[in-house]
């Protein structure tokens, strides 16, 4: 349950606001004045404040400006309360650090809109999204736009490729996003001498495409289906409409995306220093961690080694090879071609 400090001199504003509040299901501690709010905060570390301007002792002004102050308090929600209209009163507050301002007399569901909405944000603002899909997903279900997120690829077109098909390639400019319906997909980077380098994976539920859209660039890699997929296909513009309608999701992409560039580096180091054996290892749990949610065990990946070798950075003759190794020390199995992990944790020990 999210604490609430109410501080207003209005005793009859104050109780309905507190009541109005309470059974949207929060908790709520009350002040008749800024001074005793500044103690209840202190104490109580609220996860919201709603406070009034015009009040004695000490004015909603200096209430923001003692929480700002405190280092633990600083960054809390912060809501005007006022009985003024004039944007003078309205530009001091947000330009001290306000959240919000809601002017007198307002009604409940105002009320309850501002603090919904300031809260939220809040935990957006604290959550650490992993630069991945997964991290995606959490960001738009803290930030509230999961739903409109998941409703993106209802009604639109869809496009089926086959195993080894192109979806797009390096160097092109990008005009849509694209949904995982059915299938996998890999990116992928390749050299001159026409090794590849795998990028990313993607699984039923997956959007990709979207870093290219969010740089406004081009393509760095390319997209390709590693089995039957199927693909819904969204529109730039109602890709960007959905990042205009709420800038705390755009700024935690922004974060995601430079997170991203660190995690990349740390895939590169990876690749040059690591011996084969953790190479092939860090191939095999990536692709438990990407398509074993529930962690079953034993797992059976059924992937080409070609695809395997180009997500482990190596040859396909090493990868065989060190695949028959794992094999002779019950790491594996291999059963008509497909991989079944046998014993993850000794496979993800291999890795330290």
């Amino acid at each position: 349950m999210k604490t609430l400090l109410l501080i207003e001199d209005n005793a009859e504003i104050r109780e309905n606001t507190e009541e109005i509040l309470e059974l949207a299901g929060y908790k709520v501690l009350t002040a008749p004045d800024g001074k005793k709010g500044v103690e209840l905060a202190i104490k109580n570390h609220p996860d919201l404040v709603i406070c009034d301007i015009m009040m004695p002792v000490l004015d909603g002004y200096g209430v923001l400006h003692m929480m700002q102050r405190n280092d633990e308090l600083k960054g809390t929600p912060f809501i005007f309360l006022s009985a003024k209209s004039e944007r003078g009163d309205f530009r001091k507050g947000m330009d001290l650090g306000a959240d919000d301002y809601i002017t007198k007399p307002f009604s409940g569901t105002d009320l309850l809109n501002a603090v919904e909405s300031r809260l939220k944000k809040a935990e957006v603002r604290k959550e650490n999204f992993t630069p991945d899909i997964q991290g995606l997903n959490k960001l738009m279900d803290v930030a509230g736009g999961k739903s409109a997120l998941q409703n993106l690829p209802e009604g639109r077109n869809t496009e089926k490729y086959k195993k080894k098909q192109v979806i797009y390639s390096e160097g092109n400019r990008p005009q849509r996003l694209y949904y995982v319906q059915k299938g996998k997909v890999k990116t992928y980077k390749r050299n001159d001498d026409g090794k590849e380098l795998v990028v990313e994976l993607y699984n039923i539920g997956d959007f990709l495409g979207h870093i290219a859209l969010l740089e406004g660039g081009l393509y760095k890699d390319t997209a390709e289906a590693m089995e039957e997929t199927e693909l819904a296909v969204i529109p730039l513009e109602d890709f960007e409409g959905l990042l205009n309608s709420n800038n705390d999701v755009a700024v935690q992409f922004v974060k995601m995306l430079a997170r991203n560039v660190s995690t990349k580096e740390q895939q590169l180091l990876g690749l040059a220093y690591n011996s084969l054996r953790k190479k092939v290892a860090e191939a095999l749990m990536s692709l438990v961690r990407k398509y074993n949610a529930s962690r079953d065990e034993p797992f059976t990946i059924d992937i080409s080694r070609d695809n395997l070798a180009t997500i482990a950075g190596t040859a396909t003759e090493s990868l065989i090879r060190t695949l028959g190794d794992f094999r002779e020390e019950k790491l594996i199995d291999i059963q008509e071609g497909a991989i079944v992990i046998m014993n993850q944790q000794k496979l993800a020990g291999l890795l330290y």
